[in-house]
């Protein structure tokens, strides 16, 4: 499906029906606990691909983990077109992050999704256990009912918050889900918080045993990803709480 920018565009490789999918979001930042909780929820639910962005303002890069290539911005299904998911696994500039977020949105709307939910973590020395939210007021009550704080004050940039941002403007809401995690190292834990927090808002009963029990591969796995990170939050911060 090709965006208002002829220069960014969802490739469909596999046509599935969805039914007002829910999508789960999770991009590279601290402890790449975004892509490892959506990496979680795409491999537990057996959800298949069924497209990736294609984009002049992506890096020149592909993913490889274990020898298998990927595209490194790919979309998921589950079986019955009720979940999707986006996961991108590389560090994305500010030039041409609009493009990239609308492309999302228009590709979502036109699947009839209702609710995005994006999630990150934000860089902390330490894990505490807790997921917090920002969302729009009555998002923000749900998320509260199910244990999880809003966030009283701060702002997000890049991807996140330019899907929020932009969330704003139409009919489709945006959420957060955050965690504080390593900002040097994969935090898998941090990820299993996050997992977590889907579980008990979304009624799902998704398994964090792989997470919790193979820290130890998973940093090995991502290191590279990681370090990568690192480097792009010396010139641009992410998030503030």
């Amino acid at each position: 499906m090709k965006s208002e920018f002829s220069d960014t565009n969802i490739h469909e490789i596999k046509k599935v029906e969805l039914n007002t999918p829910i999508i789960f979001a999770g991009f590279v930042g601290a402890g790449l606990v975004g892509p490892l909780s959506v990496g979680c929820i795409i491999d537990k639910l057996e959800m298949e691909e069924i497209g990736y962005l294609r984009s002049k303002h992506l890096p020149p890069s592909t993913v490889f983990i274990q020898g298998r290539l990927r595209h490194p911005f790919r979309l998921y299904s589950n079986h019955d077109g009720t979940i999707c998911a986006i996961i991108c696994e590389v560090t994305l500039r500010l030039e041409g992050l609009y493009e990239i977020v609308s492309s999302i949105l228009d590709w979502a709307e036109k699947k009839g999704s209702h609710e995005i939910v994006i999630l990150d973590g934000v860089a902390s020395t330490t894990h505490d256990k807790k997921t917090f939210c920002a969302a729009e007021e009555d998002l923000c009550r749900v998320m509260e009912d199910n244990g999880i704080s809003m966030i009283p004050q701060g702002f997000i940039t890049g991807v996140a918050g330019g899907l929020l941002n932009e969330c704003l403007v139409r009919k489709i809401q945006g959420v957060t889900l955050l965690v504080k995690a390593n900002d040097k190292r994969p935090d898998p834990i941090a990820s299993a918080t996050l997992v977590d927090a889907v579980n008990r808002t979304y009624d799902m009963n998704i398994d964090t045993s792989d997470l919790l029990k193979e820290e130890r591969k998973i940093g090995i796995d991502f290191k590279e990803l990681s370090d990568k990170y690192t480097e792009h939050k010396k010139m641009n911060s992410s998030m503030y709480m």
